[in-house]
């Protein structure tokens, strides 16, 4: 067992060491501290100077912290944040600059041209004429001069700007405020009533710009996303209306124009969600139905409506609904006469109503709008065979049934043709020979209508009885030889018996 008067003694002897480093931290606390303070300017020039802004802004911000009085501190980590583009960051240090150290005519040079880019007209002409009393040098007292010149300019074009605006002079307003925000180009209060301007003038586009600009320059710009979510909702597109208007509420989540527009917004997308996913699933007219419900859900916004209309023409193409699609397609169209997805859409629906013309007519509309879109030129490919073929002879119209007609109803519409045109039904040998052809014209388009593999060489715009091709030639006369000599009911001159399945 180790006795305590030997571990008193180890600790004892420790004692000595343990003073001197107490003594080495106070000096160095002590005598260190301002040497500390260089050291980090000394370190933090170095690294701004080879461009290593985020290193550089850590020692800065540890002089700082060292020294919260020493002016050039502040100065030196004001002069990273501008390099790093963070200007709200530079204006507070700027102003402790001055604060410090009131004659420092740099410091208040540059705080001038921050304000004037923010708009602080009135702050940065004090700046500017302060800096010109203060014995400046020769090129800052003619950078100050040149400064103070400009915002009186610009106090004067804000005077006419505002002038214009509530005149309702938008456009030239809009003028107006184009040159001031050129200098002033943090300027909220400018943005927010050019955006004004651009909304009457209808130019979107650039509204959203600014607006969008001013719900970053400004902290809680709640209404810079309230208008933002309106002017997209407006334009139908609803996704980015709810991501701005979520915006607004996680800033003030009792905004009531936010919150209101909000719930609006969400049971739109919700709607317009559900529609798509019934699209992906190939439910088309559930999907239709899904459509005219967001259109009562929003009946007064016209691109929402358009929206809605685009995509029922699409799911009606695709569900085979070919007469109701060309005339929702061309709703959408007599408004965006150059909507690729909507041309395509009704060019399909063409084809499904055997509107060849028209079909490729829309085809080469959208391919004037989309050239390299592989899917139009196959369309139009297709389009332009089935036009031929039309001119030639159609096994649908020979039976008198839709394109997208089943097998039954086929085979019904068949033995209904053969029945009426069975040449034992004509007496007269011209109309026998007519009936004769039809008759054949007839099976062969029951065969080619009731087999999968010729039925779909045939929607391609491909005859498979077509005597132009070996293939075809080879089948078409095997087909006639085989039909030649013989009568399908048993009776008269011809001795085979009709099949009628």
């Amino acid at each position: 067992m180790v006795s305590i008067h030997h571990v008193a003694h180890r600790l004892l002897t420790y004692i000595p060491y343990v003073l001197v480093l107490i003594d080495m931290r106070y000096e160095g606390v002590k005598g260190g501290r301002d040497g500390s303070v260089d050291s980090h300017l000394e370190m933090g020039k170095k690294l701004l100077a080879a461009g290593q802004l985020a290193d550089a802004l850590s020692h800065f911000h540890a002089a700082v912290d060292g020294d919260p009085k020493n002016y050039m501190s502040y100065y030196r980590r004001a002069t990273v944040f501008l390099a790093m583009g963070k200007s709200k960051s530079a204006l507070p240090d700027l102003s402790r600059v001055i604060e410090l150290k009131p004659d420092f005519t740099s410091a208040r040079l540059q705080r001038g041209n921050l304000l004037l880019k923010q708009g602080g007209l009135d702050e940065a002409e004090s700046d500017y004429k302060k800096v010109l009393k203060s014995n400046p040098s020769d090129k800052e007292e003619m950078e100050a001069q040149s400064q103070l010149s400009k915002a009186d300019e610009i106090q004067r074009l804000v005077a006419q700007a505002r002038g214009s605006f509530s005149s309702q002079d938008y456009v030239t307003a809009a003028a107006q405020l184009d040159t001031i925000i050129e200098t002033c180009v943090w300027d909220v209060a400018s943005r927010e009533m050019r955006a004004e301007c651009f909304i009457v003038m209808g130019e979107m586009g650039k509204a959203v710009s600014d607006l969008k600009a001013a719900s970053k320059l400004k902290n809680d710009n709640t209404q810079a996303f309230y208008k933002l979510s309106t002017i997209y909702y407006n334009l139908g597109d609803h996704e980015m209306s709810l991501s701005e208007v979520r915006e607004c509420l996680k800033l003030d989540p009792d905004h009531k124009q936010c919150y209101s527009h909000y719930k609006q917004v969400k049971k739109l997308n919700k709607q317009i969600r559900s529609a798509e996913e019934l699209i992906q699933e190939q439910r088309y007219e559930e999907a239709v139905s899904k459509y005219e419900a967001v259109m009562k859900t929003e009946p007064n916004v016209h691109h929402i409506a358009l929206l809605a209309k685009e995509r029922m023409c699409h799911a009606l193409a695709q569900g085979q609904q070919g007469g109701r699609a060309v005339s929702v397609c061309g709703e959408v169209l007599r408004s965006d006469p150059e909507n690729v997805n909507v041309l395509k859409d009704r060019a399909e629906a063409y084809v499904q109503e055997e509107q060849y013309e028209e079909a490729v007519q829309d085809y080469e509309t959208a391919a004037q709008h989309s050239e390299n879109d592989r899917e139009i030129k196959e369309g139009l490919e297709r389009a332009q065979r089935l036009l031929k073929q039309s001119l030639k002879r159609d096994y649908y119209k020979i039976l008198g049934v839709k394109r997208n007609a089943q097998k039954k109803e086929i085979i019904k519409a068949y033995r209904k043709q053969a029945k009426q045109w069975h040449p034992d039904n004509f007496q007269h040998p011209d109309e026998k020979k007519k009936a004769e052809k039809k008759f054949i014209d007839i099976a062969q388009a029951k065969e080619v209508l009731t087999d999968p593999d010729m039925r779909s060489k045939f929607d391609q715009g491909e005859d498979p009885m077509d005597p132009e091709s070996q293939q075809g030639r080879q089948h078409h006369q095997h087909f006639h030889q085989g039909y030649q000599g013989f009568n399908p009911f048993g009776s008269g001159p011809f001795n085979f018996k009709f099949n009628y399945n």
